[in-house]
């Protein structure tokens, strides 16, 4: 089994929103394209929210995103995993991304987004312990993943419309 690696985040100095997957699955990185599966409805749903649809080019796309305040990075830097599936990763293999570093260039993060559990999993327990402090808004969201059949592209869109709420809580700190 090789080891595969995510993409590098996609974000401005002025991001707001952070929205992290676990690990880009095979037609993501075959495409070098975060959900490149056409299957996937992340395109769709941030195409509704902040104009970002797959109808756009792969670019204009995450322009559209980055420029509305949201980064886009994954929790895994690294890992083994046979297939697209979270459950086929191999835990003992993870190597997560650093955190700390674009915390520190992002200061105006305030939300964090998970596309999924196994997002929300990973990060709780390999990155919040490597932080001196994690003080910010954590959102499990249900996964875009075609895997997660029962939820509708609706019903993934009335979820995932809280990306666009203002959110209260305080920016991330690391201190």
């Amino acid at each position: 089994m090789a080891l595969i690696h995510s993409f590098p985040a996609a974000a401005n100095p002025d991001a707001h929103t952070l929205i992290l997957g676990s690990m880009p699955g095979d037609a993501s990185l075959r495409a070098g394209e975060y959900y490149a599966n056409p299957r996937n409805h992340f395109w769709k749903i941030l195409g509704a929210l902040v104009g970002a649809g797959p109808d756009l080019p792969y670019p204009s796309r995450l322009e559209r995103l980055t420029g509305a305040g949201f980064a886009l990075w994954d929790v895994l830097r690294s890992c083994e995993r046979q297939g697209s599936l979270d459950s086929s990763i191999i835990s003992s293999t993870i190597t997560p991304n650093d955190f700390a570093t674009f915390l520190a260039a992002h200061p105006d993060v305030q939300r964090i987004f998970f596309n999924g559990t196994a997002a929300e999993t990973a990060f709780r327990r390999f990155v919040i312990p490597a932080l001196p402090t994690l003080r910010c808004s954590l959102h499990r969201m249900p996964s875009t993943s075609p895997a997660n059949a029962r939820f509708t592209l609706k019903n993934h869109l009335e979820a995932w419309q809280i990306l666009t709420v203002p959110d209260s809580a305080p920016q991330c700190s690391r201190t």
